[in-house]
């Protein structure tokens, strides 16, 4: 197999999977995987979370240490842009080297949305992306005392400003939406959010759309808002979303939309080229829907799918979509979707902080919520994986056992 090799572009959680499945799956060629910042592949999801609150140490952030590459016979190329696919000589280029390749990988993930307004670009302006990010952010935090404005009220916004409340700081979370979260989560999630973080003293403003950030003449930063008003900030931390990291892919002619087009094989329109994690727009055939997902279990379960191609073994994505988000003391849980459902049954209770939301599209289980409830969560994996109908008096009463029903 020596001569058809695998090269593989991002050495994120997709990159990483990839790899492994490969090997696991008894492919024994050669392989690179080429990624663009200098550390081995590491975690992303607890850099604003265990890692920002100094709870995790950097050795603990990696998938997998350096022998592990050497022992799998695997090249690992660090700190290099791709910059070229030659898709008809089936090559690519870094830095003027070059690497040939029978078959193609692309996980090149996402990266963060910027703010488009005036002064986006001051110092004590920061963005989380990479773990080099990270120690700028804790870094800043841990200086003493200051004031922190988050902006944007979603999952990376609010764990960042949940982590700045934990060390001590000031902290404002500034959402040009009217709730918190409200491309990802139901309203009744949104407003339970909204007041766990103002318990804990975190001033949130909604319907707040940053116009312009101006820095004072003792240095410190003011988010000027298109009503007027104004919020004085030391260090500003900007959440608004990503961007699928698809240039490189359409200059190579493949097919594009907010995303590198991949159907639900993880193939792109070039049929030596697949595609897996935050970067894809791809099919899931189980929900018969086109989207494009930012999540951990995306990213492992499509370059499952990915390597599943690549070993002449396709199998299709079907996988229901899962994800967690942990701020303060509360961990939620999703899987599923709550998009057009007519009805929610809750387990639990809200009062004491733990709950679930089982949403319904007539009587067909369409997703499940759960904060502090991690048996909830699991069991409603199940429920939606195999369909089953789910009677309201069962998920109401918690003396009831879901696991029942399987």
């Amino acid at each position: 197999m020596s001569h058809r090799p695998i090269v593989v572009v991002g050495a994120g959680q997709a990159g990483l999977q990839l790899i492994d499945s490969l090997r696991r799956g008894g492919y024994d060629g050669d392989m690179t995987l080429i990624g663009d910042e200098a550390s081995l592949p590491y975690q992303r999801p607890p850099l604003s979370k265990q890692y920002m609150s100094g709870d995790m140490a950097d050795e603990r952030l990696l998938f997998r240490p350096a022998n592990y590459y050497t022992k799998h016979n695997i090249e690992v190329v660090r700190g290099k842009h791709v910059t070229q696919i030659d898709s008809a000589a089936r090559t690519v280029t870094f830095d003027g080297d070059t690497r040939q390749y029978h078959q193609l990988a692309l996980t090149t993930g996402a990266s963060v949305r910027r703010l488009p307004v005036p002064g986006a670009d001051l110092d004590g302006i920061y963005y989380l992306r990479s773990l080099d990010d990270a120690r700028l952010i804790r870094h800043a935090l841990r200086l003493g005392p200051c004031r922190v404005v988050a902006i944007g009220g979603g999952f990376i916004g609010l764990e960042l400003a949940a982590a700045a409340r934990k060390m001590g700081q000031a902290v404002t979370v500034v959402e040009a939406q009217d709730r918190l979260m409200a491309r990802v989560v139901a309203p009744l999630i949104s407003n339970f959010y909204l007041e766990l973080h103002r318990s804990h003293g975190v001033k949130v403003l909604l319907n707040a759309v940053v116009e312009r950030i101006v820095r004072r003449a003792d240095g410190s930063l003011v988010v000027v808002l298109a009503d007027g008003s104004d919020v004085l900030a030391d260090a500003i931390i900007v959440g608004i979303g990503s961007v699928p990291e698809c240039a490189l892919a359409e200059s190579a002619g493949l097919e594009c939309d907010n995303g590198i087009v991949v159907d639900e094989f993880a193939q792109t329109s070039n049929p030596n080229i697949v595609a897996a994690g935050d970067c894809t727009m791809h099919r899931n055939s189980r929900l018969d829907v086109r989207h494009r997902l930012e999540s951990v279990q995306n990213a492992v379960d499509q370059a499952k799918i990915a390597a599943a191609t690549l070993l002449g073994e396709p199998r299709p994505y079907e996988q229901i979509p899962w994800f967690w988000s942990d701020q303060f003391e509360a961990k939620l849980q999703m899987v599923g979707t709550w998009v057009d459902h007519d009805r929610h049954v809750m387990r639990g209770s809200i009062d004491v902080g733990a709950f679930s939301a089982f949403y319904f599209r007539g009587n067909e289980l369409i997703g499940v919520d759960s904060i502090n409830r991690p048996a909830d969560h699991l069991v409603g994996r199940k429920l939606l994986a195999c369909g089953t109908v789910v009677p309201d008096r069962m998920i109401a009463d918690i003396d009831q056992k879901l696991q029942s029903l399987l």
